[in-house]
């Protein structure tokens, strides 16, 4: 036996503050404490893949009967006025739609998404006073506080872009979270406006993905022409992948219709095509084609302000009366398909009447000028 077996345990009492515990079998308690340290780390790693993949869409659908996560109370409403087509009056119902509701009182921000700068414009803010715009702020992750700018209108501020806002998706292409720089950027404004009003481009790219995922509520302008529904379809089905994958809260709550002119048959019938797949979302204000609409931008101001007892800024005083009625609930799903492309004018029995007419007679105009040839002539 060596001296090491007979050495006597060391008799000095045990630090203050430390509890000795009796000693146990050493192998039973490890087992059962061991296996739900093993569950626990089966359930980080099941969170961690959420996290990392990002929400599943297929839950998503499954789950939309679940109660909608709500922006809070306290802040303000982000509302994107967006359509990928061009020239239906984006721009135009973004800077008068905002100019209206700061006139009731309301504190309101313009977000000028568009590198055209069509709504800075409108709001008369020149491109040699646009310092810190959207570009800055998403490129290269400025405060949104330091792009603020104050307008010639009471309670209107905006944020500005210009031409160098259209690099940015691509300079974002690699960045990470790309789709959620503008949310994160308006998180430390919302709180300090009613409204926040994003302009979109007229595409589908990252810009207007940015917007989607910042906004709670969607507003299309939609004109009363002939592709009055072109592209519609994709830009809902854009939407809803939106909802499903970043921003679930979005929701479609309103259509407006522009450029209407109660002189053409044509108008009347977009109007009743586009109420008719879309119901209630269609709001009961119908924005009109008018001269001072058009002349307002070139002067810097909205229309209420350009000329304020103007149809149209009559128009968009009620259309803000409507969205100040706050977000709106519909039962019915966002049509997505089968939707027409254009709207065609139904010929009267006058047309038919004069088309019979003048068939015969540009039949023969063709055979004169040798653009109707025959079967059997030489050439």
């Amino acid at each position: 036996m060596s001296l090491d077996d007979e050495r006597p345990e060391d008799p000095s009492p045990p630090q203050a503050g430390v509890v000795e515990s009796a000693p146990t079998d050493p192998e039973a308690p490890r087992e059962e404490s061991e296996a739900p340290r093993e569950e626990s780390q089966v359930v980080r790693s099941d969170d961690e893949d959420r996290r990392r993949d990002g929400p599943d869409p297929q839950a998503s659908v499954e789950g939309s009967d679940a109660a909608e996560p709500q922006a809070p109370e306290d802040r303000g409403r982000i509302i994107a006025v967006a359509n990928q087509k061009g020239g239906v009056g984006k721009s135009t119902t973004a800077v008068n739609l905002g100019a209206a509701l700061a006139e009731s009182g309301a504190r309101v921000l313009v977000v000028d998404m568009d590198p055209q700068g069509n709504a800075s414009t409108g709001l008369g803010i020149s491109p040699q006073d646009r310092d810190v715009t959207t570009y800055q702020v998403l490129a290269a992750g400025l405060p949104a506080s330091r792009a603020i700018m104050e307008t010639a209108v009471e309670n209107l501020s905006a944020i500005t872009s210009t031409i160098d806002l259209a690099g940015a998706e691509i300079e974002l292409v690699s960045q990470f979270s790309r789709e959620m720089r503008l949310k994160r950027a308006l998180e430390e404004v919302v709180e300090r406006f009613d409204y926040v009003i994003l302009d979109c481009p007229p595409s589908l790219g990252l810009l207007t993905v940015n917007s989607l995922a910042a906004s709670d509520e969607l507003i299309v302008p939609i004109q009363c022409e002939y592709y009055a529904l072109e592209g519609l379809g994709q830009l809902l089905r854009n939407v809803r992948l939106v909802q499903q994958n970043l921003n679930p809260r979005l929701r479609l709550n309103g259509i407006v219709l522009t450029m209407y002119d109660s002189r053409t048959k044509l108008a009347e019938q977009v109007v009743a095509e586009v109420r008719k797949y879309f119901g209630g979302r269609v709001y009961d204000t119908l924005i009109p084609r008018s001269v001072r609409l058009s002349e307002a931008p070139g002067y810097g101001q909205p229309i209420t302000t350009y000329d304020p007892s103007s149809k149209g800024a009559r128009a968009y005083r009620a259309l803000a009366e409507e969205v100040a009625d706050g977000p709106r609930d519909f039962d019915t799903p966002m049509p997505t398909e089968d939707m027409p492309e254009v709207v065609l004018p139904e010929p009267t029995p006058e047309d038919l009447d004069g088309q019979e007419e003048r068939e015969p007679e540009e039949a023969a105009s063709r055979r004169r000028r040798g653009l109707f040839r025959r079967k059997g002539d030489e050439s």
